[in-house]
């Protein structure tokens, strides 16, 4: 039987979803994607973190392939090396705000129903 996706494939598919999973590692993503590039001790600024629990998401990060780095001196800066990484959450993202707004509509037509 012919599938979209080669079995070979999806455990690769599904190591990525599981780092995509993590709530920090997004916001982490998130911010990237607004900077560009940001150094790590920005990062742990930014989300109020401590600098250990933010570089271990970084290094999973990187070492997956989704961000690179690179060294200045003595700070590391980190931005998205894999391109798919914004469509896939810019998609995910978009359906739940149409989720949402779809609530919200029956939520409105339901209250009406019941005036």
């Amino acid at each position: 039987m012919k599938q979209i996706i080669p079995p070979f494939l999806l455990e690769r598919v599904a190591q990525r979803f599981k780092i995509l999973s993590e709530p920090l590692r997004l916001q982490i993503l998130n911010l990237l994607m607004v900077h560009g590039e940001m150094c790590v001790s920005e990062l742990v600024d930014a989300l109020r973190q401590n600098q250990a629990n933010v570089s271990k998401h970084l290094n999973l990060m990187a070492k997956e392939g989704i961000l690179t780095r690179r060294k200045e001196g003595l700070k590391i800066y980190y931005k998205i090396q894999d391109p798919s990484i914004q469509g896939i959450c810019m998609l995910v993202c978009g359906r739940l705000k149409d989720e949402a707004k779809e609530l919200h509509e029956l939520l409105k037509a339901e209250e009406k129903r019941e005036e």
